[in-house]
């Protein structure tokens, strides 16, 4: 059977991504974000991991973390004492440098995996953690088709897609164009989960740190973020990120 083009530019556009990432892990010794020797990139990573914490309460439950990069923030969630803990990503040279951080632990393991083929599992998990991956997926809905139908509660946090400064730096951004980030509109994300299946059930609008700013300007964000967390219409246009959890029927 012939290979449409669509689908070869399809899969060009997924191995240009993962490309990158592989490169990142080279460059680098792990993912440029999750390096927190920068004070910015410690505040913007605490805060989306306790907004995932404020949604959910892992302890006991058997957990997939969807786009776990190079293990540094799904191996912090070992602390939630998960019954069970996957890491999935489609970049090969991440997922071996989790599994160096693992190490001989027996309740996380790291695997190579497409997230459109989390199928292929065939396991079903109570919680799956989807953290910054929507937004770098070519068929984004394909993959929320795919996790909807192997856990009963998913953890979603994307960029903020109402926050202008976010758009511009979508565009300018070096680091963005190379990992061809793209934000969605929150209703937008809500729709695509309802359609398959997921009803969502708590949202909100978290973070105003960016990463890889300067040490006083992450200092004084930090300080009101709390503030501009609570206000609406100045939440929505300000904070990074947007988190929500959904339950599948």
């Amino acid at each position: 059977m012939a290979w449409s083009p669509v689908k070869k530019i399809k899969s060009m556009v997924k191995e240009k991504s993962v490309r990158q990432f592989d490169q990142d892990v080279r460059d680098n010794k792990g993912y440029v974000y999750a390096n927190t020797e920068k004070l910015s990139n410690r505040y913007a990573n605490q805060c989306l991991q306790n907004s995932i914490r404020e949604l959910i309460d892992l302890k006991g439950k058997r957990v997939v973390d969807l786009g776990s990069g190079d293990g540094t923030f799904t191996l912090e969630f070992l602390q939630d004492e998960p019954a069970y803990l996957l890491g999935l990503d489609a970049s090969r040279a991440a997922v071996h440098l989790a599994n160096q951080k693992a190490g001989r632990n027996k309740k996380v393991r790291f695997k190579v995996l497409d997230i459109y083929k989390v199928g292929s599992l065939r396991k079903k998990f109570d919680v799956a953690i989807l953290r910054g991956v929507l937004h770098h997926l070519y068929d984004p809905e394909r993959a929320i088709s795919a996790m909807t139908k192997i856990a009963q509660t998913i953890i979603v946090v994307e960029p903020n897609g109402y926050n202008p400064v976010l758009k511009i730096l979508e565009k300018f951004s070096k680091y963005h164009i190379e990992h061809e980030e793209k934000s969605f509109f929150p209703p937008v994300l809500d729709q695509w989960f309802e359609k398959h299946g997921g009803k969502v059930e708590k949202s909100g609008y978290r973070g105003l740190v960016p990463f890889f700013c300067p040490d006083w300007m992450a200092i004084l964000l930090k300080t009101i973020e709390p503030l501009v967390e609570r206000l609406p219409l100045l939440r929505e246009l300000t904070c990074a990120v947007y988190v929500f959890k959904v339950s599948v029927k």
